[in-house]
């Protein structure tokens, strides 16, 4: 009951506090459709298999709310044709005042798993709550903490990267970006100890992705290539998702903005 209480009071402030900011700021929303070789969260194998991942997002001013859903497509896991994750999010963001190039998030994310918990060998539901700035310089430089204060009670920190170019190559007079990315991650003893089995606060995991981007028809469509490796070997010896610690998989992603 308290995670949905948070959840309500802060969405309760956000929309007062853009209500009072003006009307000038419009409404938009974005859907999405990816599709996935493999379900890597966090270092975390979730699912060594075919994986479609949608979501839909509204934003109004500072505000976006958020729905997420993974749906496992083959038998690797005994939800298939079914969703085994849906989140919900709230995210607020802006400019840092006073700070020029810096950029900040505030936000909260309520992860449900249907019919997965305890009893069927999975993690409960949880929530997390999230902070972070974004820095408009070399390298775009990002770093966010996510806690829990629900089932794990612990922190998840993540330093990230990125670089793009808006026109990396043309299909006929069609351009096509590249999108180029890194992260790294930091779990708490206590996060690690409720995803992991390990008591001992870690670095976790290591990130690449390359993607590209491009335009067709008001569609964004983005093919991408992805590399995780888990760093630490405490956390390796767990086996907690898998015997294997090193995963390339691929995806393509379909998004809309209206």
């Amino acid at each position: 009951m308290r995670k949905w209480a948070l959840v309500c009071g802060i969405l309760a402030i956000a929309f007062l506090s853009s209500m009072a900011a003006g009307e000038d700021d419009g409404l938009s929303f974005e859907l999405t459709a990816d599709f996935y070789s493999k379900y890597i969260w966090r270092g975390q194998l979730l699912n060594d298999d075919y994986v479609f991942q949608t979501g839909a997002s509204a934003a109004l001013g500072n505000m976006t709310f958020g729905i997420w859903g993974n749906l496992d497509l083959t038998d690797y896991t005994d939800r298939k044709g079914n969703f085994s994750e849906v989140d919900y999010s709230f995210d607020w963001s802006d400019d840092l005042p006073g700070f020029k190039g810096i950029g900040y998030s505030l936000g909260v994310i309520y992860y449900d798993f249907p019919g997965t918990g305890p009893a069927g060998g999975f993690v409960s539901d949880t929530t997390e709550i999230y902070w972070g700035l974004s820095f408009d310089t070399l390298l775009s430089p990002t770093i966010t903490v996510y806690h829990d204060i629900d089932e794990a009670e612990g922190t998840y920190v993540n330093l990230g990267f990125s670089h793009g170019y808006k026109e990396f190559f043309k299909i006929g007079d069609t351009p096509v970006g590249l999108d180029i990315g890194a992260g790294i991650g930091w779990g708490s003893g206590s996060y690690n100890k409720y995803y992991w089995g390990t008591d001992q606060s870690k670095m976790q995991d290591l990130s690449f992705s390359v993607a590209l981007p491009v335009e067709i028809a008001g569609f964004t469509i983005t093919p991408s290539f992805n590399y995780v490796t888990l760093l630490s070997d405490d956390i390796r010896d767990t086996d907690a998702y898998s015997t294997d610690s090193d995963y390339f998989f691929t995806g393509i992603s379909i998004s809309k903005t209206f």
